[in-house]
């Protein structure tokens, strides 16, 4: 989750510019680091979509755990519809009522960072969208992918499960078959990354035979490209640059390339070193093009920071976001409910 929140800060700045735009503000490299931003450096809706996915987890893991039985996807409804309302928004009439928590107390989380439009529209509808009755049908943006990733992190269960809770926590706000089985592919890509010794090659492998089992040819193709991308580069068969990781995988801006982008740039940083040194290529890669820089580094820092753990995100990177408290202590809490 830490890995996950740096990414998304570091991509934030620079979500709106051009690579154009970047090395003019930060040289030919562009952004590498936190140093050549001011502090602290603020999270995006990504990461507090993120945190209410984790509540909404935990407060179905606390019914569960008391021996009471709760709806998975209404619980996430309902924070989703907690943090709707610290956007500024006035819920429908129609929405039912949602009970306040812990996290919609953080102030950090009450700042309107550029949300995505199908996320604020689907949750305007004051109806539970689902897989077979969308809200937003034709949306495939990566508002889904961006945070999706606490699905995996939740130990002990089937992947198959994993990809139902995903799948289903993704329809609440958008419809499209990518936006749904990309978040979902997401989900149990982490959740193959959680088990010691867990290898991203093997990862990626399973993640690109789900894509193609999925019925959406898009998310497939693009996860396909991005492994090839990624090892063709490794091998020195071709050098890496934004231009043409863009011209392969897209911009991001919708589930299947937000995805495909993040994963790419994990595999490609392989060649970096230590753990580390690979966590700082891959969220640097992932931030640095032509598109929505801080979904895409949200999900490479997601893979990475489940990859390797806390110890390879790098500790001046942690202090630097403004919602670092936030999130650990979000994390805190998705911990006591599973592993006690």
């Amino acid at each position: 989750m830490l890995g996950g929140a740096v990414g998304d800060a570091l991509g934030y700045a620079v979500e709106f510019d051009s690579m154009d735009g970047i090395r003019s503000r930060f040289g030919t490299a562009g952004l590498s680091g936190f140093e050549q931003l001011g502090l602290p450096a603020p999270i995006s809706d990504d990461t507090q979509m993120t945190l209410y996915t984790v509540d909404g987890l935990v407060e179905v893991l606390e019914w569960a755990n008391d021996g009471v039985g709760a709806d998975e996807t209404a619980c996430l409804w309902l924070a989703y519809l907690r943090w709707l309302k610290t956007q500024g928004e006035a819920l429908p009439a129609n929405a039912p009522d949602q009970p306040g928590r812990w996290i919609d107390a953080q102030e950090v989380l009450h700042h309107r960072r550029a949300p995505g439009n199908a996320c604020l529209s689907g949750l305007m509808t004051g109806e539970m969208g689902t897989r077979t009755r969308p809200v937003n049908p034709d949306s495939k943006g990566c508002g889904t992918v961006m945070r999706s990733a606490p699905f995996g992190l939740l130990p002990w269960i089937e992947a198959e499960t994993v990809y139902k809770f995903s799948s289903d926590g993704a329809a609440l706000t958008h419809g499209h078959p990518s936006a749904i089985h990309s978040a979902a592919v997401f989900s149990t890509l982490i959740h193959d990354l959680l088990p010691d010794g867990a290898a991203l090659d093997g990862a990626a492998a399973a993640a690109v035979r789900r894509a193609a089992a999925s019925g959406v040819p898009e998310l497939a193709a693009r996860l396909e490209a991005a492994v090839a991308l990624a090892a063709q580069e490794l091998a020195g068969d071709a050098d890496a640059s934004p231009e043409r990781m863009t011209q392969a995988l897209g911009e991001g801006w919708v589930a299947e390339e937000a995805l495909a982008i993040g994963l790419y740039c994990a595999l490609a940083s392989a060649d970096a070193g230590s753990p580390e040194a690979q966590f700082r290529k891959a969220v640097s890669l992932a931030a640095n093009h032509d598109g929505d820089s801080d979904s895409t580094a949200s999900v490479a820092g997601n893979i990475m920071g489940t990859l390797y753990g806390r110890t390879a995100v790098p500790a001046d990177w942690i202090q630097a976001i403004d919602a670092r408290d936030t999130v650990e202590k979000m994390a805190d809490a998705l911990i006591r409910v599973t592993a006690g």
